[in-house]
């Protein structure tokens, strides 16, 4: 199967991920060696302290307070490691996204960079609780020269609408994806569209314990899902999906222009 020509302002993502490596020795002050250590024992390491310290209960104040540096080195090692997947997510927001774009946890930058850099897109409002990634993905945007379309932010903004969401291996790490699921129906314009993937799965040794496995609660999302947005053909053979929203108008369900 022939490649998708990947466009030019994404080479850099092709060649480093856009300078992945080098922007976490860094921001983090360390060295080639010590950074590969901690990329090698990153996941690990978020795994034991997943299995020993998660509570969806606390579930926000895990991902805010505990998880520290180790989710970027995490990331880090996942986005290095499957470049060929990620690389067709990019090409999907290439496709799709346009105007103002939320990427809802979006850990270490590289989805809002990449969206950042399509010329349909006016601004990209990056959302992470997690405060070592929001300076991180600060760092990235400034020196990448991305600072002025880049905005950072804790929280969705509120009082705001957006022509693109995009939201990649975030709603599993959620005690309610459905309700995140309506609030971006509310906040996205009606010609827009979103894009997302999900994984409601710990693994097959549980090397995942802060995934969201619960039937109810999954069942509740494809229900919510299905009944919100319609899936909208894409031809990368990856999980993320990409939607456009109906609305109830005159006591019928019509769909967005876009």
């Amino acid at each position: 199967m022939n490649k998708v020509s990947v466009p030019s302002f994404l080479k850099s993502y092709c060649q480093d991920s856009f300078h992945l490596k080098q922007h976490l020795q860094e921001f983090l002050d360390i060295d080639a060696k010590t950074l590969e250590i901690k990329l090698e024992t990153g996941q690990q390491q978020l795994t034991k302290l997943g299995a020993e310290d998660f509570d969806w209960e606390k579930a926000t104040t895990f991902y805010r307070d505990q998880v520290g540096e180790l989710y970027l080195f995490e990331l880090g090692a996942w986005h290095l490691g499957s470049s060929d997947y990620i690389e067709d997510t990019l090409l999907l927001i290439v496709d799709h996204a346009h105007g103002r774009v939320l990427d809802f946890g979006g850990g270490i930058g590289t989805h809002t960079i990449a969206t950042a850099l399509c010329p349909q897109v006016e601004q990209v409002i990056y959302c992470d609780i997690n405060p070592i990634s929001r300076d991180f993905v600060r760092y990235r945007s400034e020196r990448l020269g991305l600072g002025d379309k880049i905005m950072i932010a804790e929280r969705i903004p509120p009082k705001e609408t957006f022509d693109t969401i995009i939201s990649f291996d975030v709603l599993e790490h959620l005690p309610d994806p459905s309700q995140q699921l309506l609030q971006f129906h509310q906040i996205l314009q009606p010609e827009g569209k979103i894009i997302l993937n999900w994984c409601f799965f710990k693994g097959f040794n549980q090397e995942h314990p802060f995934h969201l496995d619960d039937p109810q609660t999954v069942n509740a999302f494809f229900q919510t899902i299905q009944s919100n947005f319609l899936e909208v053909f894409h031809p990368y053979y990856i999980t993320a999906r990409c939607y456009r929203k109906w609305e109830r108008s005159n006591g019928y369900w019509v769909l967005g222009n876009g």
